[in-house]
């Protein structure tokens, strides 16, 4: 047995060499394996032992020297080497690195595609972000009638329908600054030249305004001037309460007159308004008979027509020269644009359109002062997305019932019981009919202007079977046609 084995042909195993499966640390010096590799492309031993290592299939006899080798493993995945695949392996170059398969490729396209995504991402985070504070830090918020109001909280009414809200929205005739081009500034005074008050139902299915006639006759309580003074308790003219006491002695005084409790105001200049109608690319009117008045800045043919920004301020300002020129027609017709400019911003989508309501957002804020509840863009959005879903229909507008003064017919004053009627509908958050003043009963006081009476002729609280209906006053809504066809 000893004869055959020292016989027999081949190389002797040489345990000590560390490429040898049974081999341990390398012996007399020898050389470490990367050392030993040739350097011609001839494999030596080092290399087939260490792939037998490796559990690949070792080269066959031609691999060396560039002859053909075992077919690759199936299941091995590697892309089959190249000639020079493994002087590559060896040397580390760059240039030798195997190149990218079309899976390889693949992911490498998808990687890329990733940082791109997240980049755009951050950059339109941080544009949306930059819009959102400039909008938010264009409003004014009004602190000193919230101090006001605060001081004479026990005088209020309190809320009775929970979740309805009760806007008063106050267009400020001030000359100053901007608004010169408007009038002579005399010295920074304003009186509130549109008061309206928004009531949005609980459920948000209506929105009802009313407004306020400045000349309305009006019980003005005692209030503060801007440096501190309290007036005296008066009866006058209604938009005085704005003069002498701003937004709180306002608010103070309708809440007076109404029984309801104001949640929250909105003040707006001419110039924001002006910007408005510019945003959403001008509201279509209709005249019945051509207007050039050189104090409203305004000359229109007849007919309809669309206004843009500067057009529409003088259409709603005008009183002499369109129309009788009396502040009721001139209401009137503040109501029916109004109610044109929220149709022209629902059927055109803009209020669900991002990009089409930032400019419409930005010139409102501009010119806009709220108090602290309402005065961030987060509090605005949620008050326009609550009133977005409202029908054009059941968004109405109307005058409070009123009649000439009796004391001087330049003047108004409220008709009762109709008046209160008409609040008590509004504080209790109770429907409110709005119809063209034509369909109103021809026999009341107020035909020319708003009634409570049921236009079918049934008398308050009359009773034939059927529910009572709902009080009606004459005015206009947001769908209405402004040429009536």
């Amino acid at each position: 047995m000893d004869a055959d084995v020292s016989d027999s042909p081949g190389t002797p195993a040489e345990p000590d060499r560390p490429d040898h499966p049974a081999g341990g640390g390398p012996a007399d010096g020898s050389q470490d394996a990367s050392e030993a590799a040739p350097q011609d492309g001839a494999a030596g031993e080092a290399p087939r032992a260490s792939a037998a290592a490796d559990g690949r299939p070792e080269p066959g006899p031609g691999a060396s020297d560039g002859g053909p080798g075992p077919e690759p493993d199936a299941s091995d995945n590697r892309p089959e080497p190249g000639p020079d695949a493994s002087d590559g392996a060896r040397s580390g170059t760059w240039g030798s690195r195997p190149q990218l398969g079309p899976q390889g490729r693949g992911r490498h396209w998808l990687r890329w595609t990733a940082l791109a995504a997240a980049f755009l991402v951050l950059v339109a985070a941080g544009a949306g972000w930059w819009l959102y504070k400039k909008l938010d830090g264009n409003i004014t918020t009004d602190t000193s009638a919230a101090a006001e109001l605060k001081a004479y909280e026990r005088d209020r009414p309190l809320p009775i329908a929970r979740n309805a809200q009760n806007i008063l929205l106050i267009g400020s005739d001030t000359r100053s600054g901007e608004n010169s081009a408007y009038g002579r500034d005399d010295g920074g005074s304003q009186r509130s030249d549109t008061t309206i008050l928004l009531h949005l139902a609980a459920d948000r299915g209506s929105a009802t305004a009313v407004s306020i006639p400045r000349d309305l006759m009006a019980e003005i309580p005692s209030c503060h001037t801007a440096d501190g003074k309290a007036t005296n308790k008066q009866f006058a003219q209604f938009n005085s309460a704005f003069e002498l006491g701003g937004t709180a002695c306002t608010i103070r005084t309708v809440e007076k007159m109404t029984g309801i409790r104001v949640d929250h105001h909105m003040v707006i200049d001419f110039n924001g308004f002006k910007d408005m109608v510019d945003a959403v690319d001008g509201v279509e009117v209709c005249l019945q008979a051509p207007v050039d008045d050189p104090d409203a800045h305004l000359k229109l043919p007849a007919g309809r027509q669309k206004l843009d920004g500067e057009e529409a301020l003088g259409y709603v300002r005008a009183r002499k020269s369109i129309g009788d020129g009396s502040d009721t027609e001139r209401m009137d017709r503040q109501q029916k644009f109004l109610g044109a400019l929220v149709n022209k911003m629902q059927s055109n989508g803009v209020l669900l359109n991002p990009t089409r309501l930032y400019p419409v957002l930005d010139a409102a804020t501009k010119s806009l002062t709220t108090d602290p509840d309402l005065d961030s863009l987060r509090d605005l959005y949620d008050l326009v997305r609550g009133m977005r879903n409202v029908p054009t229909e059941k968004v109405q507008f109307l005058t409070v019932p009123r009649k000439a003064y009796y004391a001087n017919p330049n003047r108004d004053e409220l008709v009762q019981p109709d008046a209160d009627r008409l609040f008590a509908q509004l504080r209790k958050d109770r429907p409110v009919a709005v119809v063209p003043a034509e369909t109103v009963n021809s026999g009341d006081s107020q035909a020319d202007h708003s009634s409570g009476k049921d236009p079918s002729g049934r008398k308050p609280g009359a009773t034939d079977g059927s529910p009572t209906p709902d009080p009606t006053y004459s005015g206009s809504n947001a769908a209405d046609d402004p040429c009536g066809a």
